[in-house]
């Protein structure tokens, strides 16, 4: 590892800890030339593709980035912050890694991401379940705010499909 500081490649590893589920490893890390201290992550390599199969039926290797954009467009002008919007998208991922290997369903990850985005902020979820839900008429949508405004955020598992 190289210092960010002095680009000497001498270093020792004073802390390690496991974070996101285990899936990136944090080091603390001190320069052993110029004695700064930096970290770096280490994010642990699969060695498989997860695929999301989409509504129709297609497949595409899952892409986290997607689930941010998403995440960024709903909660455009609203108090939520950039680590607020990566903590969402960790929870979702650690859903997905959790329930599934190999394939898991498009329906599964939106209901995933309103979940844990109604928990933060409920305006962004509606922004969010407007386009995921696809409402065709504005009586759609005012059943949804009706129902978010009626009750709290649910705390269980998404769903896998509307009922």
């Amino acid at each position: 590892m190289r210092c960010p500081f002095c680009k000497e490649d001498r270093d020792r590893v004073i802390d390690s800890r496991s974070s996101d589920a285990g899936r990136v490893i944090r080091r603390r890390r001190q320069c052993l030339a110029c004695k700064k201290r930096f970290t770096t992550y280490e994010k642990i390599g699969e060695s498989f593709k997860l695929y999301v199969v989409k509504k129709d039926s297609s497949r595409i290797p899952f892409n986290r980035d997607k689930i941010i954009a998403g995440l960024q467009k709903a909660c455009y002008k609203r108090p939520i912050s950039a680590e607020q919007i990566q903590q969402v998208a960790d929870k979702v991922e650690e859903d997905i890694f959790r329930n599934f290997d190999k394939e898991v369903s498009s329906a599964f990850i939106g209901e995933s991401v309103m979940k844990h985005l109604r928990s933060i902020d409920k305006v962004a979820y509606i922004r969010f379940a407007s386009v995921y839900r696809d409402f065709q008429d504005a009586g759609e949508l005012i059943e949804e705010v009706s129902e978010v405004i009626s009750r709290p955020a649910d705390t269980g598992q998404p769903k896998l499909f509307d009922a």
